[in-house]
């Protein structure tokens, strides 16, 4: 079939005429006839060439579109690049207005460094202060609290009450309460236990061993002595009365000689001795000695002297047993009345507030 296609190709084509070729290749067109016949192409061949032909119109265009596009990204590229520049440019100029500001920020930081540090230093100064101020005040208080206790004590300790350390330590513990230190704590704790251990203390009425020895010292002028030849009692009158009744003059007068001659005589039983041979100079000395005995006792009871308060009355007590009448109501009385005072002495120490005291002691001493 491509063979009369080709057939029918060349002949429609017109054959080349000898007129229309040069002299020489006509005259070799003469020479030789055979080599002018009409050269037959393939038709495959035909239709490669147009193949390679729009192939290379193809490129062709596709390198135009190409070439285009390139240009047009070239000038994207150029201002990319001008754009590129100028933001580098504000980017330098913004870096450098950074690196001022950057300056000038350092330079502000510097300075409120310095500030802080001078206000914290200020700060820890005015801490410090009011901690020594704190610590001042709390020492200041707890001085004072302790001048009170012990100026109570001593107050307790002449009246015999012990009112006034009782509304000492009470004082203490509302200025304590007041100042709300966590440190003092252990002082207020201490201060409530003492509070509650004197108000269960049993405590002698002082006032009242005083009266009590000053009417011992009344009654010693009164006292019947021992040895005492008793007065005159109703029982004399008694018997001048039965001498009126007798009859004759004779009878009472042999009745007053009797009753002479009975007075003569006196039995009584003395347990001491001593006391039959005191004379009556001598009784006078001994009752002013056992005034002045409890006289001691009363001044070793306001001096708090218990000691010796304890052993005036223990002397005077001997004095009672051994040279006045233990018989005579007024003697029993006093006698009574010095084991009152006696029992009364030995529960007259006043509760001690240690535990206080030493609680002052170690917060004085800040630990």
């Amino acid at each position: 079939m491509n063979s009369d296609a080709n057939a029918d190709v060349n002949a429609d084509m017109p054959a080349p005429g000898a007129a229309d070729l040069p002299a020489g290749i006509a005259a070799a067109v003469e020479a030789q006839p055979s080599a002018l016949k009409p050269l037959v192409v393939p038709r495959w061949q035909r239709l490669v060439g147009l193949a390679i032909a729009a192939t290379a119109l193809l490129a062709l265009l596709l390198s135009g579109f190409l070439w285009q596009k390139l240009s047009s990204i070239q000038e994207q590229l150029a201002r990319q690049s001008a754009d590129a520049s100028a933001q580098s440019l504000e980017a330098r100029s913004t870096a450098k207005q950074a690196q001022e500001l950057a300056r000038e920020s350092a330079a502000r930081v510097a300075v409120f460094d310095a500030r802080l540090s001078e206000i914290t230093l200020q700060r820890s100064q005015l801490e410090e202060l009011m901690q020594s101020l704190s610590r001042s005040r709390d020492e200041n208080l707890v001085v004072d609290i302790e001048s009170a206790i012990r100026l109570a004590q001593q107050q307790a300790q002449l009246t015999g009450s012990v009112e006034p350390l009782l509304a000492a330590l009470k004082t203490a513990d509302q200025r304590v309460s007041r100042a709300a230190q966590p440190r003092l704590t252990s002082l207020q704790r201490a201060i409530r236990r003492d509070i509650d251990r004197i108000k269960s203390a049993v405590v002698s009425d002082t006032p009242g061993l005083l009266m009590k020895l000053d009417e011992l010292v009344r009654l010693a002028d009164e006292l019947v002595l021992a040895n005492a030849v008793a007065p005159v009692s109703a029982t004399g009158s008694i018997k001048r009365q039965n001498l009126e009744t007798l009859p004759t003059w004779w009878q009472r007068s042999l009745q007053v000689v009797m009753n002479e001659a009975r007075s003569l005589v006196r039995l009584s039983r003395i347990e001491q001795p001593e006391a039959a041979l005191l004379s009556p100079e001598q009784s006078f000395f001994l009752r002013e000695n056992l005034k002045l005995k409890l006289l001691n006792a009363r001044l070793g009871l306001l001096a708090r002297q218990i000691e010796s308060a304890q052993a005036d009355l223990a002397t005077a007590h001997q004095s009672l047993n051994k040279y006045f009448n233990a018989t005579s109501r007024k003697t029993q009385t006093a006698l009574a009345l010095l084991q009152q005072v006696q029992n009364q002495m030995k529960t007259l120490q006043l509760p001690q507030v240690d535990e206080t005291l030493a609680s002052l002691a170690t917060a004085a001493a800040g630990r």
